[in-house]
């Protein structure tokens, strides 16, 4: 797929950092709605920052095998739901909201099985694998392993940061970019230089592909 490749930073949890991230030209941000995450904010967190983030900037909830009554709480402050567990195509949909599908590259996993499985999602997150983990390890993984057919956008997550930022758009040509650990200080502190630094990398890969 070509054109601009698009990021979200994901693991905002203070009103500053939503500032700058769109000051910095995300296209998305991303919110941990997983209790068992160090960057996890709860319903009224989520409202607060939610209301600083301007049209056109899409607000993504992180989910981890929630019950559907918290994501029916927290989905009115929100463009779009994302499913990190082990959650079914129907429990997906069940909200009734736009949806992407994270899948972690274990070695016995199918990107096009899984395209095909979740082909009600607008996008599957690709993250790396590690056992007990539902993401944020921090880890790439061997990009070579996503077909380059796949049935459904892309969205590149796992281990991602300036250093390999235009690496991962040359060698992928993904539709996204999704960045927590690479643009912090520390969990849920994000740093304005390095998110101004992946940004200026996500440009110098768009303008290689």
């Amino acid at each position: 797929m070509s054109g601009r490749t698009r990021v979200k930073f994901c693991g905002l949890t203070r009103v500053e950092d939503v500032d700058a991230a769109v000051a910095a030209g995300a296209d998305a941000l991303g919110f941990v709605l997983w209790p068992g995450s160090r960057r996890a904010i709860d319903e009224a967190r989520l409202a607060e920052l939610v209301a600083r983030v301007p049209a056109f900037v899409t607000r993504v909830g992180l989910f981890v095998d929630a019950e559907p009554a918290w994501i029916a709480r927290c989905a009115p402050h929100l463009d779009l739901l994302q499913f990190h567990g082990d959650e079914s195509p129907e429990a997906c949909a069940a909200a009734g909201r736009p949806w992407i599908k994270a899948l972690r590259m274990r070695d016995d996993l199918d990107p096009g099985a899984a395209a095909e499985r979740y082909a009600g999602a607008r996008a599957l997150l690709l993250d790396a694998y590690r056992p007990g983990v539902p993401g944020g390890t921090g880890e790439t993984f061997d990009w070579s392993r996503i077909p380059a057919s796949l049935a459904k956008p892309v969205i590149l997550a796992g281990g991602l940061s300036a250093a390999n930022a235009a690496e991962a758009i040359t060698a992928v040509a993904p539709f996204a970019l999704d960045v927590s650990g690479g643009i912090e200080a520390a969990p849920g502190i994000k740093d304005v230089s390095r998110m101004a630094a992946f940004m200026a990398a996500v440009r110098d890969g768009d303008r290689c592909r």
